[in-house]
């Protein structure tokens, strides 16, 4: 249940979807000054949610910074987090990956360099509907094909959420008790509550932050002023990570 209302919070925070229902108010009220409010809103939602800095701003304020690969030190395990492969049933003979990519590509390059020395990806398939490869299988499939000895990955593919995440992983590091120094690896965005997560059901990581969407911050006319699409595509995001921070501190998970 707490999986669907999820999926259905995600709707709902889509700033997008305000606009348009600010929209058919102000078309279908009859008063004039509700009429001239909803429009009001609407404009302002476009306006401010459509800035590249502010947005920009707002991203450097929430997400977790880079950790220089210089400084990292040397981990028995990096534990992936899943959240960017897709299944497609039409195209099942490979596999598809979103942006988010770094979350198994940058901990391969700490592999590669002798600083990790084993992977645990955590992740189920994520649907609400339907079936799929869970998630874990997918980049464990993605992490051999780079070469990684098969004895280096542990897969644990049945959390749909981060609290699962935390407390599924929890179990399997149970099983390992020389996994001294672990690394936790997941979006910018999403290593707030990851940390908050993974730190309730008593396990001590350190944060590895990968797939930013902040940048530099520049004063360039189009990154000040000029609207921007992806700006407002990515406001919905980081208002649902927000919102879900908020709603696992109140259930208890942080």
């Amino acid at each position: 249940m707490f999986f669907i209302l999820s999926k259905t919070l995600h709707l709902l925070l889509m700033p997008f979807l305000w606009v348009l229902l600010f929209i058919a108010l102000a078309l279908f009220l009859k008063k004039a000054k509700l009429k001239k409010l909803f429009l009001w809103l609407a404009l302002g939602i476009l306006l401010v949610f459509s800035n590249p800095f502010l947005e920009n701003e707002a991203w450097r304020a929430w997400e977790i910074a880079a950790t220089p690969v210089s400084k990292v030190d040397d981990y028995d395990v990096a534990i992936i987090l899943t959240g960017v492969t897709g299944y497609r049933e039409d195209i099942d003979d490979r596999i598809h990956t979103n942006k988010g990519s770094d979350r198994f590509l940058h901990p391969l390059q700490l592999y590669r360099m002798g600083k990790v020395k084993q992977f645990l990806i955590s992740g189920g398939n994520g649907r609400v509907i339907g079936t799929a490869v869970p998630e874990a299988e997918q980049i464990e499939k993605l992490l051999l094909m780079a070469a990684v000895a098969e004895e280096d990955i542990i897969t644990e593919s049945n959390s749909r959420n981060t609290h699962e995440n935390a407390v599924n992983s929890a179990q399997v590091l149970k099983q390992h008790p020389e996994w001294k120094k672990k690394l936790l690896v997941t979006s910018a965005f999403h290593m707030r509550r990851s940390l908050g997560c993974f730190a309730k059901q008593g396990i001590s990581v350190d944060p590895y932050s990968t797939d930013f969407y902040s940048g530099p911050r520049y004063l360039t006319p189009d990154e000040t002023i000029i609207p921007s699409a992806a700006a407002f595509n990515n406001w919905h995001l980081l208002i649902h990570e927000i919102a879900g921070y908020m709603i696992y501190k109140l259930m208890g998970y942080l």
